[in-house]
């Protein structure tokens, strides 16, 4: 049991890893990065819906291992968003980076939120 959900979580992932590759060569960025900042908060969309069908169904655990900790896990990015911010404190873009950071927080927190209560609500 233990083996199938390291499985689990590793295929999902290695999905979310490659999506969110797919994102930064598709979304360049020079001023602002949106390739990580669409992951994050698309992520956070999609963790709250997971976890609002979570909620509602006792036997989803494992689906919730493989889409919730592997794919989203894979797919967004605490450790780029960190690099970016201080990358743009460094370079003294300190509007950018106030975005950046409020931006992510708050619509991430949204949209996870959004997510959430679209669920909960059917």
């Amino acid at each position: 049991m233990m083996l199938k959900n390291f499985i689990l979580v590793g295929i999902g992932g290695t999905i979310g890893s490659v999506l969110r590759y797919f994102f930064a060569i598709t979304i360049k960025h020079e001023s602002f990065p949106f390739a990580t900042f669409a992951v994050n908060i698309i992520g956070s969309f999609i963790i709250g819906i997971i976890m609002g069908i979570a909620s509602k169904h006792a036997g989803f655990g494992e689906w919730r291992l493989f889409l919730a900790t592997g794919i989203c896990g894979g797919f967004t990015t605490f450790s780029s968003f960190s690099w970016e911010c201080i990358n743009m404190l460094e370079q003294q873009r300190y509007i950018a980076f106030t975005y950046y950071l409020t931006g992510s927080l708050f619509l991430g927190l949204a949209a996870t939120l959004i997510g959430y209560l679209i669920i909960k609500q059917f």
